[in-house]
């Protein structure tokens, strides 16, 4: 990954990090591995832990940024998610996965297209 691809994922990082915290969410850990998977965000809202995986574009062109976590990489956010859990002892009982696709034009202009819900853990 060329370093300009790297700042990109990380300014769209957090973009979408204040995103969430506009809207009432807690960020309790950002850019952690668990289950040898990379979590982008993991986020409380209220009773809900939330694992939030981050995709960011350059430009709307290329497609949508949501549409790039497919079924491989949904199983691999159930795994780390998983992982996580463990790792902090979580009694959560409420868990979801959300999707953030993050898109920065030629202006410099930032979209953001929050899915919450964007799928279950037996999805894949």
């Amino acid at each position: 990954m060329t370093q300009a691809r790297r700042a990109l994922g990380a300014a769209g990082e957090e973009v979408a990090r204040a995103h969430l915290v506009r809207r009432g969410y807690t960020i309790l850990a950002r850019n952690i591995r668990r289950g040898g998977v990379e979590l982008d965000i993991v986020a409380r809202k209220g009773q809900t832990l939330v694992f939030v995986e981050v995709k960011t574009r350059r430009f709307s062109h290329q497609g949508a940024a949501v549409l790039a976590v497919d079924a491989k990489k949904r199983r691999r956010l159930v795994k780390g998610a998983f992982g996580w859990l463990t790792s902090e002892r979580s009694r959560s009982t409420r868990v979801r996965f959300d999707v953030i696709g993050v898109e920065r034009d030629d202006s410099g202009a930032w979209t953001v297209q929050h899915i919450e819900r964007a799928f279950d853990a037996g999805d894949g």
